[in-house]
């Protein structure tokens, strides 16, 4: 019985290990006495207990791998990218990814550190960043040509970072503020420019509106200088005794002007007792001259 019993449970460990399962995305290496045998994807299998071996179960989902490169660019700048490269097992061709290749991501580090490392030092900083979907096509076109017939595919390259020297940013970020200044004075300058023509013009024109305004006074005072002349010729008064009248009576508006103001100040200069006298005749003399002129048709200006 105790014999019995030993074979049975061998028996039943013998069956149970003659089945296996292999799991969903997940190819499993069969191999027969140290060599491959078959290939087996998800499902339950079965095989030969201690003759037939399951040697590697593969992955064959996207797996991504980051690369860290250091480099240079053109303009002499040390700086740090990130690669990051998506790669799978291609289905069809397990067998070659697992026997052919000891180490794939070294491999795949290898081809990115030598792509990088022959385009990056072509360009310049700003270049680097404009164009680094340029660098991720030139790693990608690489890999999948080199990688393909060891059984892996190349989905994607991506270059996630680019990290120039610390200095090298403050240099950046300084020349960009500098820049945003200057555009800044150029708007303020312009602003300021268009503020002085405005005050000018609006300057100039309120110039000549009063001087529109005097010239218009002025002309009104002498219209109606002229008409009290010819009024008081009418009533038989010479034209020297009706110029000395107005003179006198805007003399004695100026002086009632004046005095209505409490905050004016009238200055007299020291003269002779007939200095006044000798003014308005003077002006009166004037006065009946160019009303002659006038009568006579002849202008001043003429």
């Amino acid at each position: 019985m105790v014999y019995l019993g030993i074979l049975v449970f061998f028996g039943l460990v013998t069956l149970l290990a003659s089945f296996f399962i292999v799991k969903q995305e997940t190819a499993a290496i069969v191999e027969r006495l140290g060599k491959l045998h078959s290939v087996r994807h998800a499902g339950l299998h079965l095989k030969i207990p201690f003759i037939d071996q399951i040697s590697k179960r593969m992955n064959l989902r996207i797996q991504q791998l980051d690369v860290i490169i250091d480099t240079k660019t053109l303009d002499n700048v040390f700086i740090r990218m990130k690669v990051s490269v998506q790669f799978q097992v291609i289905r069809t061709q397990v067998a070659d990814a697992y026997y052919r290749l000891e180490n794939p991501e070294g491999q795949i580090t290898s081809y990115v550190f030598d792509v990088v490392r022959a385009e990056v030092p072509k360009m310049k900083l700003d270049d680097v960043f404009v164009k680094k979907d340029d660098i991720a096509v030139a790693v990608k076109g690489e890999l999948q040509d080199a990688m393909q017939s060891y059984g892996y595919d190349i989905v994607k390259a991506l270059v996630t970072d680019i990290d120039p020297d610390e200095q090298v940013k403050h240099a950046m970020n300084r020349i960009n503020a500098a820049e945003r200044e200057k555009t800044a004075a150029e708007y303020e300058s312009e602003a300021q420019r268009i503020r002085i023509v405005a005050v000018a013009k609006a300057e100039a024109e309120s110039k000549k509106l009063q001087g529109q305004g005097i010239a218009d006074q002025r002309r009104e005072i002498a219209k109606g200088l002229q008409e009290s002349v010819h009024m008081l010729n009418s009533v038989d008064i010479k034209p020297q005794e009706a110029s000395a009248l107005i003179v006198v009576t805007q003399h004695y508006d100026t002086l009632q002007s004046i005095g209505a103001n409490n905050r004016s100040n009238l200055v007299l200069l020291p003269n002779s007792p007939t200095a006044a006298s000798t003014m308005l005749n003077d002006l009166v003399v004037s006065m009946a001259a160019t009303q002659k002129l006038d009568d006579l048709g002849i202008t001043g200006n003429k």
